[in-house]
């Protein structure tokens, strides 16, 4: 229902013809741009390429695995964006069962960070309904240990003002698939500004649809970015979510 927005597409190394004859259709319209970076798979490098070039005041960073349901999602995103002491809201996303993927993340679970409500149904509203009421988070759609082992991917729904981003200077490209926009959103926390979720912006996260499941290599990638992770953030995992 939001109508003034562009969209960047960032094409990286697509083998289907299908998506090919996709672009084809999409050339016509002027509010999509197409940009092709061929390096190999970064989704921190891929995102901040995107970046510049957009011309807008926000970014929402989009999974092209996830399908919206709210048609009013981007102002229920944007309403909150536009706060001056907001920097990143997330979305409420659920897997194609209607389980609840993410209602909002928390450092320390697992041992770096989890999504809340994972696998619960999405007609219910948790503890405190906590799932169903906009909240201060310490980071959203973010990528992280599921208990199921579901995926390891990076954030799927994501608004934040574009001067914030470049404040934090964006995604640490020495993330290159996981635990990015946690990172990112630690970032934004440390400049002073909160990370909001709202269950109001609803969308489906068919997870792991483009870029298959953690396992052998993936997974060993997966856990040297837990480490670095650790690391990087050592005194905030100790000290618990705030």
């Amino acid at each position: 229902t939001w109508k003034n927005y562009e969209i960047v597409v960032v094409e990286n190394n697509s083998v289907e013809q299908s998506i090919r004859d996709y672009y084809k259709e999409l050339g016509s319209d002027p509010k999509v741009k197409i940009v092709t970076y061929e390096g190999g798979f970064n989704y921190s490098r891929i995102n901040n390429v995107g970046v510049k070039e957009t011309k807008g005041e926000y970014l929402l960073f989009l999974n092209n695995d996830t399908e919206v349901i709210s048609p009013d999602w981007m102002e229920q995103l944007l309403m909150y964006a536009q706060r001056k002491d907001v920097g990143a809201v997330g979305a409420k996303l659920y897997y194609a069962d209607n389980t609840i993927q993410h209602a909002g993340c928390v450092i320390g679970i697992g041992g770096i960070a989890g999504h809340m409500f994972v696998d619960m149904p999405a007609n219910r509203t948790g503890y405190l309904h906590k799932a169903s009421i906009l909240q201060d988070m310490s980071a959203v759609t973010a990528a992280c240990m599921m208990m199921k082992r579901r995926a390891f991917e990076a954030g799927a729904c994501l608004m934040v003002k574009k001067s914030i981003y470049e404040e934090v200077d964006g995604l640490d490209e020495s993330f290159t698939i996981s635990l990015n926009d946690v990172d990112l959103c630690l970032k934004i926390r440390e400049k002073g500004y909160l990370n909001i979720f709202t269950p109001f912006a609803e969308l489906y996260h068919y997870e792991s649809k483009t870029r298959g499941m953690e396992e052998g290599e993936k997974l060993r990638r997966y856990e040297r970015e837990c480490a670095h992770f650790r690391d990087k953030w050592k005194e905030q995992l100790d000290a618990g979510d705030p």
